[in-house]
């Protein structure tokens, strides 16, 4: 049953978990704008989804779950927690500090982002309250 229901709520809550990284990536960035010299940074939103989903292994130097023992349970890291791969900004406009944050766009991809997970949040919670439905008595 348990199995089931992860199966049911899996894309959702990889999607939402790699939405909410997403975020504070782009959080980072605005902050940054008036730093000399910094770098914005993003990822693929879609890669970073089909390499989760997928089960995807972790990033090289990332430790796994290892067992002492044969009668221990194996389980299985989520890759979630893995590192993602960064990717630099180019700007349309470099600066003169050498700062790569457009603001405007960084504002737009910010907003975007938040939008998009409010309605991965909205899915998750109607297929949640479909679940529950189902399974209470008439």
């Amino acid at each position: 049953m348990i199995d089931k229901l992860d199966g049911a709520l899996r894309m959702h809550q990889l999607a939402l978990g790699l939405r909410a990284e997403r975020q504070q990536v782009l959080a980072n960035n605005i902050a940054n704008a008036d730093t000399p010299n910094f770098k914005a940074r993003d990822f693929d939103f879609a890669a970073e989804l089909s390499k989760a989903s997928q089960g995807a292994p972790l990033a090289s130097g990332a430790q796994g779950l290892r067992t002492t023992n044969a009668r221990h349970l194996h389980a299985q890291l989520d890759s979630l927690g893995a590192a993602r791969e960064m990717l630099y900004r180019i700007p349309a406009q470099p600066s003169m500090d050498g700062n790569t944050v457009d603001m405007d766009f960084e504002r737009g991809e910010f907003v975007d982002n938040a939008v998009r997970y409010q309605a991965s949040l909205a899915l998750m919670n109607s297929r949640i309250q479909g679940l529950k439905s189902a399974l209470q008595p008439e």
